[in-house]
């Protein structure tokens, strides 16, 4: 697994890796500034700039108060709501991720049908949905973990994420069918490598790389667990 992980570093500056980098960086970049924007928009519009209290007389700076809080907000939310956007990103970018591993480490391996536009959309807005949903009720539950709730999240994650990203990457080359068979038979070595990418998805900025490392990492296992065993290693 981290054989794996230190390939997919190691190409890290490829050039079709960083276009997907940077492309990402400029669409979170924009959405958050776009969220945050509103919220400036809504605190402008319908908080008071002064508020009278009883005995002590009006109190300002209300308006600015909640910009500030709302700047403080928006950086806490940033870390939930960077893993559905760079699961986004690497959903759509998949093919150019995949393909840019498998030219340089897997030359002899034959082309791969280009997947259709709408079938990444609508399994990229199903992905999203389904991260969404999950980290919303596990808002709930983060509540009853206490100090593990770093951990509760990572493992959470890292189980949708290696999930997805196994499954797609697999997909290209044995449908989705015999994928997810793959994935099932693989069931805990995918989940502790989908860990290993969401670790590092609570850290802004960071977290706009590991989808790009994390589909070429699923890309090098796929290959590795796909391979076809010596005779004497079967018979073990």
């Amino acid at each position: 697994m981290f054989t794996d992980f230190f390939r997919a570093l190691g190409q890290l500056g490829d050039g079709r890796f960083l276009r997907v980098v940077l492309f990402g960086v400029a669409l979170a970049l924009a959405l958050l500034v776009a969220v945050y924007a509103l919220f400036l928009w809504l605190i402008e519009s319908w908080a008071p700039g002064s508020i009278e209290i009883p005995l002590i007389g009006p109190v300002g700076g209300i308006d600015t108060l909640l910009s500030w809080g709302s700047f403080f907000l928006m950086l806490g939310l940033s870390v939930f709501l960077m893993v559905p956007a760079a699961s986004a990103f690497s959903g759509l970018f998949l093919e150019d991720v995949a393909q840019a591993v498998e030219d340089r480490h897997y030359p002899a391996l034959p082309p791969v049908p280009p997947a259709r536009l709408a079938d990444t959309l609508v399994e990229t807005a199903n992905f999203i949905g389904l991260l969404v949903a999950v980290n919303v009720v596990a808002l709930f539950i983060y509540i009853f973990t206490g100090p593990f709730i770093p951990l509760a999240f990572w493992a959470l994650n890292g189980l949708l994420l290696g999930r997805e990203y196994f499954t797609l990457v697999a997909a290209r080359r044995l449908g989705r069918p015999a994928a997810k068979q793959l994935r099932v038979q693989h069931w805990l070595q995918i989940w502790l490598a989908g860990t290993l990418m969401a670790v590092p998805l609570s850290v802004p900025l960071i977290n706009l790389a590991i989808p790009v490392l994390g589909v070429a990492t699923f890309t090098h296992m796929f290959h590795r667990l796909a391979a076809p065993r010596p005779a004497a290693q079967r018979s073990l």
